[in-house]
């Protein structure tokens, strides 16, 4: 659960870096602050052998309310949650399952995994054919993949 909840915070934490106006000391505060606020959040939602269950519960989510355990974090560093709001993606959900951390920016995003750690029984983890894909997208700032539609036209 440490690893997985680490790799979490860390993410927010260079979400944050990037935008910008929040010293290192601060931003490794929060993280840490976030890190305690999920291991006693999770404390009794974590079920390695069956990852899945409690998996809403342990759904950060940002969208037009910011998650409390986040907000929480940022308050200890002095952050208000106005200002949150204005440095981190409008819409981000990051699940955090044993075994695997993953997010989706936007409504219609790619879900992108952070960690994939191995699963109960020691095998190794599958590859993650769509990391690069999901780090550019982030990189390049695009809160959604473009939304393509098919059209087609039947005439008499």
């Amino acid at each position: 659960m440490r690893t997985e909840i680490a790799a979490a915070a860390a993410f927010l934490s260079r979400l944050l870096r990037a935008a910008g106006g929040i010293g290192e000391e601060q931003l490794r505060c929060f993280r840490e602050c976030l890190q305690e606020a999920l291991r006693e959040h999770y404390r009794h939602h974590w079920f390695p052998l069956v990852p899945s269950r409690g998996s809403g519960y342990r759904c950060i989510r940002i969208n037009h309310q910011m998650d409390p355990l986040v907000g929480k974090a940022a308050g200890m560093i002095g952050l208000s949650r106005e200002r949150l709001f204005q440095l981190l993606p409008s819409e981000l959900t990051l699940w955090v399952d044993p075994s695997e951390v993953s997010y989706r920016i936007g409504e219609d995003g790619s879900i992108c995994v952070l960690y994939e750690g191995p699963p109960p029984g020691g095998k190794a983890p599958k590859p993650l054919e769509s990391r690069s894909s999901c780090k550019e997208q982030w990189r390049a700032g695009r809160s959604s993949p473009a939304k393509s539609y098919n059209m087609m036209t039947v005439s008499s």
